[in-house]
């Protein structure tokens, strides 16, 4: 056995077993993408699939970050325990996370059923960082009962969160106009609770409004549809519910998480499963073709690659005919690409 599948292995049993510094260890790991990081999921993935995993996503300023605070305070008074994988904007310069809006989350620091970790998108498009999967999943089999992640903010590049969770929470903002951008950016299609957050202040109620208006005139969303389709037997999704919340105080919280609850036991139905299979399919297709990049510039295949790029740049090949010229190369190294 490898050196890097050994460390992976302690890295994993002691995180199952509660170390919280090798969680935060392997959770870097993961982060890094490294050849420990992939041993450790290896392991831990047959022991994951029992947390509940929510989405919060949303535009800049819905109060993400607030709410999640107030979740965690929830479901701690209910018994249960909680990670966050908070996901920020990179810096173009060191690649780290920016904003460190996690200060009213430190109050948790020292609960033993509380782990918070901050991820950097490092340019991932989507709202969440391309690792984010995988670090749930470590969260996941490391025991915790409900693992939030919450995206960057960046307004119509949230869709993917969906993809990610059992769950996905879309928070608005009264009077913003977001619940129009969220039609624009989709975000309504991938709801499974909408919630209008800062509700103490007005026009909450006509927000809510407008949206539970706008979501009885349109298609009950179909999300986190697989590309290898739900089957005949599912039933309709239903529209989302909409709540409204006023997560400084904590006013509609229990209501939120009591709805979480909701839509978790609505998954006996085939919804959740049918979730779980396109997160399936994101998480092995991400892999793959991470996997195919490293294979066509790994030392050996970089000089065709290269010189196959160069013919479309230099349009003596077409894009078609140099995806099939290499993805052929793979199946039989002679084939010239």
């Amino acid at each position: 056995m490898s050196e890097d599948r050994i460390r992976g292995a302690e890295l994993a049993e002691a995180a199952v077993a509660g170390d919280r510094r090798a969680l935060a260890k392997l959770l870097t790991a993961v982060e890094n993408r490294t050849a420990i990081a992939e041993a450790a999921v290896r392991r831990l993935y047959p022991g994951a699939g029992s947390a509940h995993l929510v989405g919060i996503t949303g535009a800049p300023g819905a109060g993400k970050s607030t709410l999640v605070a107030a979740l965690i305070a929830e479901a701690r008074l209910a018994g249960r325990t909680v990670a966050v994988v908070a996901v920020d904007p990179s810096s173009p310069i060191t690649g780290g996370a920016l904003l460190g809006d996690r200060v009213r989350m430190q109050a948790y620091a020292t609960d033993d059923g509380v782990f918070i970790r901050s991820m950097a998108s490092r340019g991932h498009a989507g709202g969440l960082a391309a690792t984010s999967t995988s670090a749930a999943t470590v969260l996941d089999a490391a025991g915790f009962d409900l693992v939030l992640l919450e995206t960057v903010g960046t307004g119509q590049s949230e869709v993917e969160v969906a993809a990610a969770a059992d769950t996905t929470v879309v928070l608005e903002a009264p009077d913003m106009g977001d619940e129009v951008q969220a039609i624009k950016a989709g975000l309504l299609e991938v709801a499974d609770i909408v919630v209008v957050n800062k509700g103490d202040r007005p026009g909450a109620q006509r927000t809510a409004a407008q949206l539970r208006a706008m979501l009885t005139v349109t298609p009950a969303p179909r999300r986190a549809a697989s590309s290898l389709g739900e089957g005949d037997d599912h039933p309709a999704p239903k529209r989302p519910e909409v709540l409204i919340t006023t997560a400084s105080t904590g006013d509609g919280v229990a209501a939120l998480l009591a709805a979480l609850d909701r839509h978790r036991a609505a998954g006996r139905d085939g919804l959740v499963d049918a979730a779980r299979l396109a997160r399936a399919e994101a998480q092995v297709w991400a892999i793959v073709s991470e996997r195919l990049r490293d294979r066509f510039h790994g030392e050996a295949s970089r000089p065709a690659t290269e010189s196959t790029l160069r013919a479309v740049a230099e349009h003596r090949l077409d894009p078609y005919t140099a995806a099939d010229r290499l993805l052929a190369s793979l199946v039989d190294p002679r084939t010239p690409a």
